[in-house]
């Protein structure tokens, strides 16, 4: 199966630019608007055949289990498949912080493959594709849609042109835009009393926006029944104590407020190298490293919770 996304905007530095050919597709019928669009798409990626192998694995290092759980997406139609059902399912089980994570330069890409830019524009026709086929229609209109930036806004009702979602931003630009400085917005001014679902897209460009974000979830989600997903916002870098603590207070701060109370409902990171791999986890399952051999993806770890990105890279996959 083929996927096709849009073509995007190329920049030399990371930008929020989007060049929209007004394509999408929807839930009744994906493959409709795929097709009827092909010469305004260009190949994003592509189904490689791969098998998901069910083996013995050992669980945190203990006694071995069997499983047949959900296999490494062959596209990104088939991703979104799957993220669509891990959130259904994190729903009903009342989860009201979610994370969605993974690359946007290829399914088997790692940070730094793609130009920054293209990725935050990748991100929002994914953003796109993904509500279309979550939110149901009667829902569309109470859920609001958070970009980093008032900016950015504009693109993307060119993007989400048709559909009935609210879209809103976390920050406004300043006169010390250039320094990535934002002017910080009151998040209780932002949110409307029938809003049920809200999603912020990939707020890591500007060290800010991940704090507004916790404003958001704190003053219009907390002891609510609003639900709040976060959709690439590369929140290993904060897990990783990539900012230090010392320069950035607020934002380290979040490793103990905020992301505990989040629950992962999808996620993928890839490994690079001889020892590469890749930690996958799809609601409710495992957090599971996969190895590709040849046309196979064999599972050669999974836990329960969630490891760290420097414990799967240093024992786990040199030891698998």
């Amino acid at each position: 199966m083929l996927l096709f996304c849009p073509v995007f905007a190329v920049s030399s530095i990371p930008q929020r630019k989007v060049l929209h050919s007004g394509g999408h597709w929807t839930g009744a019928n994906p493959n409709a608007c795929m097709k009827e669009n092909f010469n305004l798409y260009h190949i994003i990626g592509f189904s490689r055949n791969l098998k998901f192998i069910s083996r013995s694995v050992p669980k945190q290092g203990n006694a071995s289990v069997d499983y047949d759980d959900t296999p490494f997406p062959n596209d990104y139609f088939d991703l979104l498949k799957q993220a669509k059902k891990a959130t259904e399912l994190a729903l009903k089980d009342g989860k009201q912080l979610m994370e969605i994570e993974f690359p946007t330069a290829g399914l088997q890409s790692v940070p730094g493959d793609g130009e920054g830019g293209n990725e935050m524009t990748e991100s929002m026709q994914l953003i796109r594709e993904f509500c279309d086929i979550l939110v149901t229609p009667e829902k569309a209109t109470r859920t609001r849609i958070f970009f980093p930036e008032a900016n950015e806004v504009k693109f993307a009702r060119q993007v989400f042109e048709g559909a009935s979602f609210k879209l809103d931003y976390l920050t406004k630009p300043s006169f010390f835009e250039d320094f990535g400085f934002g002017e910080k917005v009151k998040m209780a001014d932002r949110v409307k009393p029938d809003d049920e679902l809200f999603l912020v897209g990939y707020p890591y460009f500007n060290v800010n926006e991940m704090i507004v974000v916790e404003e958001l979830y704190k003053e219009a989600v907390m002891n609510t029944t609003r639900k709040l997903i976060i959709f690439n916002g590369e929140l290993d870098r904060i897990r990783s104590g990539y900012y230090p603590p010392f320069f950035y207070p607020k934002l380290a701060a979040l490793t103990k407020t905020l992301l505990p109370m989040m629950e992962t409902v999808y996620y993928i990171h890839n490994f690079k190298g001889r020892n590469g791999g890749t930690l996958f986890r799809c609601y409710p399952g495992p957090w599971r490293i996969l190895r590709n051999v040849g046309d196979k993806f064999l599972c050669v770890h999974q836990r329960e919770t969630m490891p760290s990105l420097k414990e799967v890279a240093l024992d786990i996959l040199p030891a698998a």
